[in-house]
């Protein structure tokens, strides 16, 4: 699934979003009901399809827009979840 990210649109799309699928990579989720925790990293179904710059505000190295609450980026975040799988079943990866 990693590997299906590269050259993809990204799904996260948030305000930030840079639309350059060279940059796109698979973005695992950061929230504990998905599995992260210290030291561990989400599973592959946990991602979305997201640009360095939607990933940068995901993963906390860039501050969340302002107009952008946390329940707002997870909401994002799973709606990007579902876009990122539609596109995994269509190329026969999910």
């Amino acid at each position: 699934m990693r590997r299906a990210a590269r050259g993809q649109d990204c799904t996260l799309r948030l305000a930030v979003c840079n639309f350059d699928p060279d940059t796109t990579v698979l973005c695992h989720s950061n929230f504990l009901a998905d599995g992260k925790g210290m030291g561990l990293k989400a599973p592959d179904t946990a991602a979305a399809f997201g640009c360095s710059a939607c990933h940068d505000v995901l993963d906390g190295r860039r501050p969340r827009p302002a107009d952008l609450s946390l329940a707002g980026l997870e909401a994002a975040f799973r709606a990007a979840v579902g876009r990122t799988h539609e596109i995994l079943k269509a190329e026969g990866l999910l």
